[in-house]
């Protein structure tokens, strides 16, 4: 079974990783957790509570296959949670990392964008936390997915979920209907 971990902070854009979250879970059997400073309840920019499983500091990298970062205003704050060393660690340990929107921001903080290709809301975004991987920056709104690390703009939950998906190694049939009823939206006008 893959397991997942989501970490989510207060004021966490709740759209960002609602579809990579529900469709690994529900359609692909994901074992799926959130963590949260110090295991906190957290409410969403769209004021949905969530209560964690788990803590920040008791995320264990055995076992784990993915790592989700959700974008989110604090982020931005003194009062987000210093990530690195987790972050490092379990790209070191060929776990699949993800962030999105400014959950960009946190593993442009850690390092590990600084030799793959990559994506956010913006470059400034990144070069606002003073990384060195500003020349492999991508400027497109669609998710971006190179050596196990996927990045995406607050926009691309679709691309996102895609992209995480494809680099687990799933990119069936399913996934495919999936996406195509999704990205359906955006060729119609309202």
């Amino acid at each position: 079974m893959t397991r997942a971990i989501t970490i989510l902070t207060e004021n966490f854009a709740d759209w960002e990783t609602a579809l990579i979250n529900s469709t690994a879970r529900l359609y692909y059997g994901f074992y799926t957790q959130f963590a949260t400073p110090g295991g906190h309840a957290v409410t969403s920019s769209g004021g949905m509570l969530v209560t964690p499983q788990l803590a920040l500091e008791a995320i264990s990298l055995e076992e784990l296959d993915l790592l989700i970062v959700c974008g989110g205003s604090s982020w931005q704050t003194p009062q987000a949670p210093e990530l690195g060393a987790l972050l490092r660690a379990a790209r070191d340990k060929n776990i699949v990392l993800a962030g999105i929107c400014d959950g960009t921001r946190v593993l442009a903080q850690a390092g590990v964008l600084d030799n793959v290709r990559h994506t956010s809301n913006s470059a400034e975004n990144l070069t606002a936390v003073g990384y060195a991987g500003a020349a492999l920056y991508q400027d497109v709104p669609w998710a971006v997915a190179d050596q196990r690390i996927i990045t995406a703009p607050g926009t691309a939950p679709v691309t996102f979920t895609a992209q995480i998906l494809r680099t687990l190694g799933i990119d069936d049939d399913n996934l495919q209907a999936y996406l195509a009823m999704h990205g359906a939206e955006h060729g119609k006008q309202g």
